[in-house]
């Protein structure tokens, strides 16, 4: 009966990824309420725009407003273009760098409270996007067309994601859900929780995450806990700025009595497509399901 529930449960959230529910308010033509409950006034569609995260900045350019970016984060490496922008910082943004661009928006994750009140002393729209599923990282491509004034580009993308979205789903749906465990870092040893988008990715691709009951988005876990969880995969994200190192994927091998050890079943993924909550999120999401069914992906998505 238990897992009845579950199985039900979790239908019901792909479902609502699926269809559609929105999250930002748009109270009025022009005012915007960001994931803070902020609100924004905007009197034309900004053309000077800061980005202050990878991922927002990886929306800009495939809603096709990359030229009106002045500035990014060093972390900002796609398209290629973006690495060819004004850098105003990393993880903590260069407040002198950001106002040297005279932006008329900028876009960011949750900042300081310091950072936030110096720009909005200095009367610089700040709009904040944090994404905890997946149905928000589409909401904010909607919010952000809206706001840029490219809101056909937005609904164009945004219903691609859907479509393959569902695709991967119906493969998955009726297939057996093995147990997964998701290493976001190793010291101290992380990963996706059920408040996490990260979280969803895994769902859909026909999984079950072993931390599906932790408390936090992304919680530390004991080793203990996985040689419990026994995960029948393991995936590591991987690449040169977020992955998880090969000297450290190597030493799961010592815990050779977990089944994902037993039969060598390590997934191996770029960073970039999963951690990121952006349009690429869609490419991590078919990789993630082929690695937990290939069987059931011999055969290209359509």
């Amino acid at each position: 009966m238990a897992d009845e529930t579950n199985q039900g449960a979790m239908t019901r959230r792909q479902q609502g990824i699926l269809t559609g529910m929105p999250f930002m308010a748009n109270i009025a033509p022009q005012t915007f309420v960001d994931d803070l409950g902020r609100k924004i006034f905007l009197a034309k569609p900004p053309t000077r725009i800061v980005s202050l995260a990878p991922n927002i900045t990886e929306t800009l350019f495939a809603l096709g407003v990359g030229d009106k970016i002045v500035g990014v984060t060093a972390s900002c490496d796609y398209p290629a273009e973006a690495t060819r922008k004004a850098k105003v910082g990393d993880v903590h943004p260069n407040l002198e760098a950001v106002v040297a661009q005279r932006p008329d928006l900028v876009l960011t994750l949750p900042l300081q409270t310091d950072v936030l009140s110096t720009l909005e002393h200095l009367k610089i729209p700040v709009f904040m996007l944090d994404a905890t599923t997946v149905e928000q990282v589409l909401s904010h491509i909607h919010t952000l067309g809206r706001m840029l004034g490219h809101t056909r580009e937005a609904d164009e993308l945004v219903m691609s994601m859907r479509r393959r979205i569902a695709a991967v789903s119906e493969r998955t749906k009726a297939l057996p859900r093995p147990r997964l465990l998701y290493v976001l870092n190793s010291h101290p040893l992380m990963t996706a929780g059920p408040r996490s988008f990260i979280h969803q990715l895994i769902e859909l691709a026909g999984a079950t995450n072993i931390a599906a009951d932790a408390t936090f988005a992304y919680p530390r876990i004991a080793m203990e806990e996985v040689l419990r969880d026994d995960p029948e995969i393991i995936v590591f994200p991987i690449g040169t700025q977020e992955g998880i190192p090969e000297s450290e994927q190597q030493q799961w091998l010592r815990w050779s009595q977990l089944s994902a050890v037993k039969h060598a079943r390590f997934a191996r993924i770029p960073s970039v497509l999963l951690d990121r909550p952006g349009p690429r999120m869609v490419d991590g999401l078919e990789q993630l399901a082929r690695a937990v069914h290939p069987d059931a992906f011999r055969q290209d998505i359509p």
